[in-house]
């Protein structure tokens, strides 16, 4: 490494050379790299959606989710199985084991699934898919007052339009060249949601089917043969082949009127249009949707696979300018939720936190060295940072909030080992040390340590590469920027900057100054007399009264941490995020009509206008931008699940307000506003309001399971009453709801015996005049049309149409059914959840954060002390789990303990290896339970909770404060090896390091204090991690600079109780030789001594 270094120094075009790679490599990789939000993710979980039109949960549990749980019961890498049997569908989730392939497991249950051989009737091909969180890019919102059909046309229009767009090519050469390294920007997916799918329904007329005498299934069996395309092979004539092939599909209303269902023995034909009405409509569902008051259409754009989101949501806004002019006045086509422009504003917000953050450093650098000198260790930053962008697609990390605030959590690591070098090489070249010579001795007598000291921080990161699931592949992004930024920061200090600091003219003691320097050197001077006439007697005085020091220090670190166990600082799992829309989701009791539920819509939009008025008349603009309601539908997403929740009982209002940097009322605040004023909501069973745009969901998510169905239900009532005492606790739901109306057949009457009938044709002929029957799909266009078969709906509206309805027997006579079956009422369950093959139900809570003494972890333990913890001996066979944030809290800070213990171990071995002792890292390691005191002082200062954010950066502080200790130690053996006492070694080392470890210490948290003193509520959630090292690393100052050579010495005198004089002078003697020997290498003066 001598070598190396000297070489470098001495061929400055080289070092160059490499600094410019480095540069080129990374910036030409940055315009390659995809941007984000958040990074992708998914989430190690397959599903397997089995559509069962028209059965109720019940038909679901046992017609598919039970099938298909035994099925998969013995299959390799299941972590858990979980399934749901609603209206409909039925869909089964399996949480894959860590150490199986998503996709392995994936293609080994279709295997068994399609296996299977007693699936229910009618039910639709299984739907397998990974569960991916989706990057949704914008949504479009077409609105007009018109007709459904018309809205659906222009909605079709764009989507089509979009995909098919392609971007202009860019006018100047830069914007070509960017474009070059870039690509191309596009739209690849778009889904259109809040609108009805098309569907052709033939409906039947009783009366003339019977003049006729046809029966549904005879319609059924001739649309079907009717409409249909086949191939009919080949003709091979001498003039070539010639292909055959009938085509009698049909595709719209027209086509279908024309087919023949009966021909007659004297010519005459029946045309479907004789018996029946045919609409070429929507699907016999009930969906509303407005934006901003008008009927309304959405179309969700998503950026797929390595897409930039910005390129992507610039497509989309260049062609949406371009069709606004095709369309009418009336139209209204707006863009909202759109990403991108959060992106943007949050590349800004941290582009500029960075800006802010080099200069700081630049300017504390620039005070203490020589300004020529700073800037070349300040160029540092880019270089690494270059770098480190460069191995980005070699981890698979994407440009993303996390990333770029990464970028910032290590602007001010990132220089400690250059300041090191350049004030060593600075020191020399004030000896009067020539700077070609200084440059590379300086940097490699500090070599040993400052390699060590980037690996120990390097090493203190790795801990977030151990967490698991959802989080862990988020928060891994933080280190594998840190890591390569720190790595690549060795390379600038060893190769680059001894090279440049090579080429810097030397100090001469009388030589002129300009006033810059002068001022400089009256900043530079200032310390050092600082460090002669107040820091060396203090120190002096602290290893006077070790014990003492090391009492209060200690002392200190279990006030803190009693502040924590005593909740004296509320801790949280994930800080909220801000958001800029606030939805609010309203389930009501099943079985509701449609209108009810539109009531209860309109009544939460009228109270979202109340609170834009309120806001508008308090501080007077409007709060309001947009406003999405739906009834029938929840099509906000805000979690993981892949299927859109529908449903005449549903409905769901989304807001948008101003952005956080333009408010200074949280969305969280807004929210409990917004509840305020909208009240209670008759017949609902369930309304939500939420405000975090990321987060782990609910505060509190239970999961009680058991093969009970009594004792299951008697558990859940008891949580819930348990949960409505604690004080805070919002929004308590369980998923046990009941269900819809249901009219079941029992068994045949003795009349319905005689005629020869089974209760399965009865029931079939029920589901088609009920639900119909599906005799094709066609593909128009982009569109899957579903073509039913069923009765008009004027004869599906009530029960008496139930047992009026004539069933056709076998004979051909149609008789009521009332006097066929036994028909008994009753009501379905609304949602049957299963884990592991035993019936289930989910318990949800949130807490009130606006409430002071909420606290979700809290709420937990009450819970699991006062009832659950009793229900052996209450409910034996009911077992219960935590999901959701709880469960990701206790999996996150388990595996973060684990991995942090394995971290320190790594760090201690990194600092033996230099220190030649395995006792001195010890000391090294004292400092570091002494910067969580300066971390939750921090919390404290800055009115912050504790979260999982401020535990990364305490983990990461752990790696960081190390780095000054190691290199104090270092210089107290080599003042200990030069023959200085111990008490003496300590005292100079102190002072002699007091330089580098204040501007290292300074420079972090100059680096960080842009996002510390940030008041834009989108970098809320960041602030903790840059309290706990920003603080921690300003405390661990102090730790160093006197805790540090206290604990160096009491060790001495711990060594003077255990061991006899004799062997401690041999210790000496050998301590003093192999240093002597290790310090030659750094300065060839050494060997003549």
């Amino acid at each position: 490494m001598r070598n190396l270094i000297k070489w470098f120094s001495r061929n400055n075009v080289a070092a160059n050379f490499l600094m410019v790679l480095i540069l080129i490599a990374g910036i030409s990789t940055w315009l390659k790299l995809k941007k984000e939000i958040f990074p992708e993710t998914s989430t190690s979980v397959v599903s397997v959606k089995v559509p069962y039109p028209g059965a109720t949960p019940e038909e679901v549990e046992k017609g598919v989710c039970i099938p298909v749980e035994e099925a998969l019961s013995d299959l390799q890498g299941i972590e858990v199985m979980r399934s749901t049997a609603a209206n409909s569908y039925g869909v089964v989730y399996v949480e894959v084991s860590s150490d199986k392939e998503v996709r392995d497991v994936l293609d080994d249950m279709k295997t068994r699934v399609d296996a299977i051989d007693n699936f229910a009737e009618n039910i639709e091909s299984p739907v397998y898919e990974e569960v991916l969180i989706k990057n949704q890019v914008l949504t479009v919102a077409i609105s007009a007052n018109t007709t459904e059909q018309t809205l659906r046309g222009y909605a079709d229009k764009i989507r089509d339009g979009m995909l098919s767009y392609v971007p202009p090519k860019p006018d100047n050469w830069l914007d070509k060249l960017i474009s070059s390294f870039g690509g191309e920007g596009g739209v690849s997916q778009v889904e259109l949601s809040g609108i009805r799918p098309y569907e052709i329904s033939i409906e039947l007329s009783d009366d003339a089917m019977n003049a006729y005498g046809i029966s549904f299934g005879d319609v059924a069996n001739a649309v079907r043969s009717s409409s249909i395309d086949l191939p009919g092979g080949a003709v091979r004539t001498e003039a070539g082949e010639i292909l055959i092939k009938t085509e009698s599909k049909r595709y719209n209303a027209e086509q279908f009127e024309s087919i023949p269902i009966l021909s007659r023995a004297d010519g005459t034909i029946v045309l479907l249009s004789n018996i029946a009405n045919v609409i070429d409509g929507f699907e016999d569902i009930d969906l509303i949707s407005r934006f901003n008051g008008k009927s309304a259409a959405t179309l969700q754009v998503y950026r797929v696979g390595n897409e930039d989101t910005l390129k992507v949501a610039n497509a989309a806004q260049e062609y949406l300018e371009f069709i606004r002019n095709d369309l009418p006045d009336d139209v209204s086509v707006e863009i909202w939720n759109d990403n991108s422009k959060y992106l943007k504003g949050r590349l800004n917000l941290l582009k500029r936190n960075a800006i802010w953050g080099l200069v700081l450093v630049l300017l504390i650098l620039s005070l203490f060295l020589r300004p020529s000198l700073a800037a070349l260790v300040t160029l540092g930053i880019p270089v690494s940072f270059t770098g480190a962008i460069w191995m980005m697609p070699y981890t698979d990390i994407s440009i993303n909030m996390i990333t770029l605030f990464a970028f910032i959590l290590v602007l001010g690591i990132v220089v400690d080992d250059a300041i090191v070098v350049g004030e060593n090489v600075f020191k020399r070249m004030r000896a009067g040390e020539c700077p070609k010579l200084a440059s590379w001795r300086g940097t490699h007598e500090v070599g040993v340590v400052v390699i060590f000291g980037v690996l120990t921080t390097a090493a203190a990161f790795t801990p977030m590469l151990g967490i698991s699931g959802v989080s862990g592949k988020i928060w891994r992004n933080i280190p594998w920027i840190v890591i390569p930024t720190l790595l690549f920061s060795l390379v600038q200090s060893k190769l680059i900057l001894p090279a440049h600091l090579a080429l810097l003219k030397p100090i001469k003691p009388n030589q002129k100054q300009n006033i810059i320097s002068r001022f400089q050197g009256r900043v530079s001077d200032s310390m050092e007399r600082f460090v002669d006439k107040i820091y060396r007697p203090i120190l002096r005085l602290a290893l006077r009264g070790r014990y003492i020091v090391v009492t209060v220090f200690i002392s200190l670190f279990l006030v803190s941490i009693g502040l924590i166990v005593g909740e004296r600082i509320k801790w949280e799992f994930f800080p909220e995020v801000e958001a800029e829309i606030i939805s609010t989701k309203v389930k009501m009791i099943e079985g509701v009509a449609f209108e009810t539920t539109s009531e209860a819509v309109t009544k939460i939009e009228e109270a979202a206008k109340i609170l834009d008025k309120n806001y508008r008349e308090k501080f007077g603009q409007p709060l309001i931008k947009n406003m999405l309601a739906t009834v029938g539908s929840q099509p906000f997403k805000t979690g993981f699940s892949p299927i859109t929740p529908t449903g005449d009982n549903l409905g769901e209002v989304a807001i948008e307000i101003l952005p956080g940097s333009e408010r200074s009322v949280t969305a969280r605040q807004l929210a409990a506003e917004w509840r305020k004023i909208t009240g209670g909501v008759p017949a609902a069973s369930e309304v939500s309001f939420q405000s975090q745009s990321a987060g782990s969901g609910n505060a509190i998510d239970l999961e009680l399971s058991g093969d009970n169905m009594e004792a299951l239900l008697e558990a859940t009532e008891l949580v819930k009453k348990e949960l409505a005492e604690i004080e805070g606790v919002i929004d308590i739901s369980d998923s046990n709801i009941l269900g819809k109306r249901q009219v079941s057949l029992k068994s045949l009457l003795p009349g319905g015996q005689s005629t020869g009938l089974r209760l399965s044709d009865v029931g079939r002929q029920m589901r088609q005049a009920f639900y119909g029957e599906e005799v094709q799909r066609l593909q128009r266009g982009r569109d899957e049309v579903k073509v039913m078969v069923r009765y008009p709906k004027q004869n599906r509206l009530s029960l008496d149409d139930i047992e009026t309805m004539k069933i056709r027997t076998l004979t051909g006579n149609k008789v009521p059914l009332s006097s066929l079956a036994e028909l008994q009422e009753g009501r379905s369950k609304s949602v049957i959840r299963r884990t592991e093959r035993l019936r289930a139900i989910r318990i949800a809570a949130d807490i009130d954060r606006g409430n002071p003494k909420a606290n979700g972890n809290q709420a937990r333990r009450t819970l699991e002390n006062n009832t659950l913890s009793k229900f052996n001996e209450l409910f034996p066979g009911i077992k219960y789990e935590f999901y959701g944030e709880q469960k990701d809290q206790s999996q996150s800070m388990e595996e973060l303990k684990t991995s942090s213990l394995f971290a320190l171990l790594v760090v201690f071995v990194l600092m033996a290896i230099p220190l030649g002792s395995y006792i001195q890292p010890g000391i090294v390691m004292s400092v570091i339970p002494f910067g969580i005191v300066g971390a939750i002082l921090g919390h404290i200062l800055m009115g912050a909770n504790i979260s999982i954010m401020s535990m990364c950066g305490i983990v990461a502080l752990s790696g960081v404060v190390v780095n000054d200790s190691l290199v104090l130690v270092d210089y107290v053996n080599r003042h200990r090896v030069r023959g200085k006492s111990v008490v003496e070694a300590a005292w100079e080392a102190g002072a002699a390091r007091f330089r580098p470890i204040v501007l290292t210490s300074l420079t972090t948290f100059a680096g960080l204090s842009p996002m510390l003193f940030e008041t834009d509520l989108q970098a809320k959630f960041l602030i903790p991690m840059a309290i706990s090292l920003g603080f921690g690393i300003l405390f661990a100052t102090f730790i160093t600079l006197l805790l540090v050579p206290c604990v160096y010495l009491l060790l001495e005198d711990l060594k003077k109780v255990l061991f006899k004089t004799e062997t401690i002078k041999n210790w000496e003697e050998k301590f003093r030789a192999d240093g002597l020997e290790r310090l030659a290498s750094y300065d060839e003066e050494l060997l003549e001594k």
